[in-house]
């Protein structure tokens, strides 16, 4: 486990390792004085007259082994943190790399709170074995293994009776280690569901305050802190009495040796000089043993992070190969095209082929897979079984950069970085000048919003483009995609947040960004699609029908169905009649103008 992480350590891995040699040396500095105090003792127990300067020396050879043990010590941690943190730097940006060559719908899927526990709170708590643990733990572990050979040479007898206190100590640590472990599986569990818990509580605030769900929201928030509260407690109350115990026994190793050694000295088996010597070396080594043994707890959790922290970084990734866009032309192929979320197969061998210079709509219900597909498409999720070619390249046969450079994929839900509206678009295309960036606002009708605020672009987005309302952050997704240029578009209902005031201006925005361009746009609205090229219905991960809208009018129900459903949602309307009271009784009605419009 050391060697695994280590391995990240790279040049500071000399600095570790000279951590652990000038900490020994401050160890050995806190038992020194143990010896001096020995022969402070022996001429007294020997009835032995001595000069003054022999107490000065010793005194004073105490007081400075002190001083030395605190700058070593201190020293020792210095370089010991100066080179865990280093590491740490390095661990954080491996996984950075793993996680980069990922599936995004596999991050997504880990969830916030998991990632940040992982990034943060799990690769901290590493830091204890790298500061501590190996440098601290392993010195404080070698002078009592010296300690306690020096004794057989002093005396074989005292030495086994220092010895005694080991094993019962060992034992009660033992049964902490194997108590704990058996829980740690589901404190972990509880401790990354409450990660997640809170994350999504707090994001979802606003939604929560608009629907007065506030009870039963802060009820799920309220069972996993105390989930997790139960988890702790649970697992400290199976740790402490052990704790306590091999806390209590392990530091005296004097417990056999001062009575049974005392009588041992009666009988002459022992010399009261020795039993002096070994009980001072006892003493010296019971407080370094009883450190390094502390450090033992952290190992079940550091085994158990490093685990979940491998498991992450070694998730398939992203099948893709460093070779360029070679395709010819932009069309598109989806070819027995099956995806599984897990081991929910959710597309059942779609087969589509997108023209290039066409504009293709997915239409279907909630759920029938025409986002997973347009996610597909842009290398979001590795297909499980067919294939998704761009201009006759299998997407797989590329880069993820060559693919982005071919395909601009605007979703539903858009998010911006804490910068300023002009730099979140020009994130379409870096090399961009001020002027090209707004000349693209301006297309996607960013105008009029931009005068209102108080920098205008310069305005900072805030966190995840919370200064923005849901259209006004649509319309700079669409600034970013016109910047762009890509040659492929997908639209996943860009207009989802657009008000009726702004639909015409974003309709004009979208105009310009697909024109001349290949295009897939996933929509409810069906009335905005009719004139699409062709039109794919989707039915539980299915194609149902493909083609015009007229044709498949006549000869697809399921999008029939779908407009029919679309037709009768146009007519409805809200109206409010006014009572003789004076109060307003709102009523909602629908209008069977339009042909087919039956409300059921």
């Amino acid at each position: 486990m050391f060697k695994k992480v280590l391995e990240y350590a790279g040049e500071y891995r000399k600095t570790t390792y000279a951590s652990m040699v000038v900490m020994l040396i401050g160890i050995v500095m806190n038992v020194l004085p143990f010896l001096f105090l020995y022969q402070l003792m022996e001429p007294l127990l020997l009835h032995e007259n001595v000069e003054i300067w022999y107490v000065v020396w010793r005194v004073l050879a105490i007081g400075i082994c002190g001083v030395l043990y605190a700058l070593f010590y201190v020293k020792g941690l210095s370089l010991s943190h100066r080179a865990a943190y280093k590491t740490l730097r390095n661990l954080r940006s491996s996984l950075q790399g793993k996680l980069e060559r990922q599936p995004l719908g596999t991050i997504q899927e880990k969830g916030v709170g998991t990632l940040k526990k992982m990034f943060i709170d799990d690769i901290d708590s590493i830091e204890l074995l790298l500061a501590h643990a190996l440098p601290e733990g392993l010195s404080n572990v070698a002078v009592p293994l010296f300690v306690f050979t020096a004794m057989f040479f002093v005396d074989w007898k005292l030495a086994l009776l220092s010895l005694c206190a080991l094993p019962l100590g060992l034992i009660a640590m033992g049964a902490m280690y194997q108590a704990g472990t058996s829980k740690m599986g589901a404190y972990y569990a509880s401790a990354q569901k409450m990660n997640n818990t809170i994350v999504e509580y707090i994001n979802g605030m606003e939604v929560v305050k608009v629907f007065n769900r506030d009870g039963e929201s802060y009820k799920r928030f309220e069972q996993d802190v105390r989930g997790y509260r139960d988890f702790t407690l649970a697992w400290y109350k199976v740790c402490w009495p052990w704790m306590a115990l091999y806390n209590s026994i392990l530091p005296c190793l004097a417990l056999f040796t001062l009575p049974i050694g005392a009588y041992l000295v009666l009988s002459g088996a022992s010399t009261l000089p020795d039993l002096a010597l070994v009980l001072c070396m006892s003493f010296g080594a019971g407080a370094p043993l009883l450190r390094a043994l502390s450090f033992m707890s952290t190992l079940p959790q550091i085994n158990y992070k490093i685990t979940a922290l491998e498991q992450l970084m070694n998730a398939p990734a992203l099948e893709q190969k460093e070779k360029p866009f070679i395709g010819k032309g932009h069309s598109l192929s989806f070819e027995d095209v099956r995806f599984a979320y897990k081991e929910d197969e959710v597309l059942h061998g779609v087969s589509l082929t997108v023209p290039e210079g066409s504009l293709t709509a997915l239409v279907g219900e909630s759920g029938s897979g025409k986002s997973t597909l347009a996610k597909l498409l842009v290398h979001y999720y590795d297909v499980t079984g067919g294939s998704i070619q761009v201009g006759g390249q299998d997407l797989r046969e590329m880069s993820v950069e060559a693919l982005n450079d071919q395909i601009s994929y605007v979703s539903q839900e858009q998010f911006l970085f804490n910068m300023s509206l002009l730099e979140n678009i020009r994130l379409g295309k870096p090399e961009a000048t001020d002027k090209e960036v707004l000349a693209a606002a301006e297309k996607a009708q960013c105008t009029e919003f931009l005068a209102r605020l108080p920098q205008g672009i310069h305005t900072m987005a805030g966190d995840g483009g919370k200064q923005l309302s849901g259209g006004e952050r649509q319309r700079i997704s669409l600034a970013r995609a016109i910047l762009k240029d890509a040659p492929i578009v997908v639209l996943d209902e860009a207009t989802a947040f657009m008000d009726p005031e702004n639909e015409e201006k974003m309709n004009a925005a979208i105009a310009e960004i697909i024109r001349g361009k290949t295009v897939i746009v996933i929509a409810h609205r069906l009335h905005s699609i009719v004139n699409a090229d062709q039109i794919c219905v989707l039915d539980n991960g299915e194609i149902a029908g493909i083609g015009r809208h007229e044709k498949l009018l006549e000869s697809c129900p399921e999008y029939a169905k779908l407009w029919k459903a679309a037709e009768g949602s146009a007519a409805w309307g809200v109206t409010a009649n006014v009572t003789a009271e004076g109060s307003a009784a709102r009523s909602v009605t629908a209008s069977a103008a339009l042909e087919g419009g039956d409300i059921q």
